[in-house]
């Protein structure tokens, strides 16, 4: 007995094969959106690719591009399916590629579902390459002299600015590295000497911050030298005060940019996965199982019976396991190491 078979008239049939058209043209859309959205994941990793640690992190929006594609190209081909449908001719050209057109659907919302699992799974690794990447943006800051680190300065600068953020975890990570370049300072003071000669590794560090980790918005101006001493600045106590600089670390700020991302991205992702399968797939295989069981093809007015399964749920998956067994056995070596045919 067929798996949830339904009845079908001539009105049905054209209210679904519309219907279908209709949602097949709306997955296109969805298609050229995630193609879309893989090119800007893609734009703003590479906008900050000297701040990554590896290239992994482009694994998703690769994947992005590539399901968007063939999104595009499966639902088209699916939309002109359904548009020839109620065509005896047209449609006895598509129908023998039903079969294998139904199964690469299958494969294709495979591979969605490993996309959307990818995007909220891939988030601790971004966080990894943050973390790292950071740490060293913030120690090859100065090197602005140094093939390969010219627009390390002016990448991280702007990312300050542009996310709001300070150094990795916050803006003391600023104190920890030399980030003035030695070109910069007046070695014949003898303040920046002593300061030189008092570090183990002979690092000019001081408790300042660059420009870009102040905030606009503070009345007071802005504070980035010496943020550790009180008596340095009028009316000032750094444990007390709302420092106007940034006090988020700039790990956090874009993790959660691109964790916000990868998460809208994933549930789209799912969300195309079910109007796949629950629309398009169940739907076309109504349509084409209705079409094949008219009881006079020549009279476009009687009805039809549809379904998902020509079978049961179980007797379906039974066939399937006889099959693959028996595949599984035609592929066998013999005991003395000879193939069957060699055997014979």
């Amino acid at each position: 007995m067929p798996f949830m078979p339904l009845k079908f008239n001539l009105q049905k049939r054209v209210k679904l094969a519309q219907g279908l058209w209709m949602l097949y043209w709306l997955s296109v859309i969805v298609g050229i959106l995630i193609f879309s959205l893989g090119i800007f994941f893609k734009i703003e990793l590479r906008k900050r690719s000297e701040m990554m640690d590896n290239n992994e992190s482009h694994l998703v929006p690769n994947l992005l591009i590539l399901m968007g594609m063939l999104a595009c190209g499966i639902n088209a081909f699916g939309g002109k399916v359904c548009h020839d449908s109620l065509d005896p001719i047209k449609f006895a050209k598509w129908k023998p590629k039903l079969k294998p057109y139904l199964m690469i659907c299958c494969g294709f919302n495979a591979l969605l579902l490993l996309t959307a699992l990818l995007c909220f799974l891939m988030q601790f690794a971004m966080y990894l390459t943050l973390a790292e990447g950071l740490r060293n943006s913030i120690k090859f800051y100065k090197d602005t002299d140094t093939p390969g680190r010219c627009f390390m300065k002016r990448t991280l600068d702007m990312t300050q600015i542009e996310f709001r953020c300070c150094g990795n975890n916050n803006f003391r990570d600023w104190f920890e590295v030399q980030w003035i370049s030695n070109r910069y300072l007046d070695m014949s003071n003898d303040d920046v000497k002593d300061r030189v000669l008092s570090n183990v590794e002979g690092k000019y560090l001081m408790d300042s911050v660059p420009f870009s980790c102040c905030n606009p918005g503070s009345p007071r101006p802005c504070i980035q030298h010496h943020l550790t001493n009180n008596s340095a600045h009028y009316d000032y106590d750094h444990r007390t005060e709302e420092l106007n600089i940034w006090v988020r670390g700039c790990r956090e700020a874009l993790f959660y940019y691109y964790s916000s991302m990868m998460n809208s991205i994933g549930v789209l992702i799912i969300a195309t996965i079910i109007l796949e399968v629950r629309a398009n797939m169940a739907g076309l295989k109504y349509l084409s199982t209705a079409l094949e069981t008219m009881e006079d093809p020549e009279n476009p007015e009687c009805e039809s019976e549809g379904w998902l399964l020509e079978k049961g749920v179980k007797e379906t998956f039974a066939e399937l396991l006889v099959k693959v067994k028996t595949l599984g056995k035609t592929n066998q070596v013999t005991e003395g190491g000879d193939t069957p045919e060699a055997a014979t």
